[in-house]
């Protein structure tokens, strides 16, 4: 008998401890192309796509390389997401396009493929190899301290769009 009771009660945690789980997954909001880089911002799926509406908008398309695991990436993330003027400039003027995984375009690698690696292509498909961070061997990447220069490439790179195109 007191078997009996000692199973019965181990299916029962297991079952109430299996569902306890499961409504905790439920309950998670969805992953989104944002993947914590600003969540009101649209995001496109590809590389191609985001060339195709830059071009069709004529707004240049930020792209962002980063890996989930990478503590620069997470800090810089953090710094990207908190910035009302980097967000609100991302989802007004940009086509924005965050990625996890290298391109077949080399173009978006000149320097090598490091991470994180932000960079600007302008309406016309053009790289824009004139706007960078700090750094002279790793050209594209900022850092969490570098938000006021990523922001200042950032309208640079309206501006561009402005007078050049």
């Amino acid at each position: 008998m007191y078997l009996l009771a000692l199973a019965t009660s181990l299916v029962l945690i297991a079952f109430s401890s299996n569902s306890a789980r499961a409504l905790k997954k439920e309950i998670r909001p969805p992953q989104t192309l944002s993947r914590g880089w600003g969540d009101e911002i649209t995001w496109v799926q590809t590389y191609e796509e985001g060339l195709y509406n830059a071009k069709k908008s004529n707004k240049p398309l930020m792209v962002i390389h980063h890996l989930e695991d990478c503590l620069y990436c997470q800090a810089l993330k953090k710094a990207f997401s908190e910035s009302a003027e980097i967000q609100e400039l991302a989802k007004e003027n940009f086509i924005m396009l965050n990625l996890m995984h290298e391109t077949r375009d080399k173009n978006l690698a000149p320097d090598g493929q490091y991470v994180p690696r932000i960079m600007f292509v302008d309406p016309s498909l053009t790289v824009r190899a004139d706007i960078t961070g700090r750094y002279s061997n790793r050209l594209y990447t900022y850092e969490p301290q570098d938000v006021p220069l990523l922001t200042e490439n950032m309208k640079k790179a309206l501006h561009l769009v402005q007078t050049e195109l």
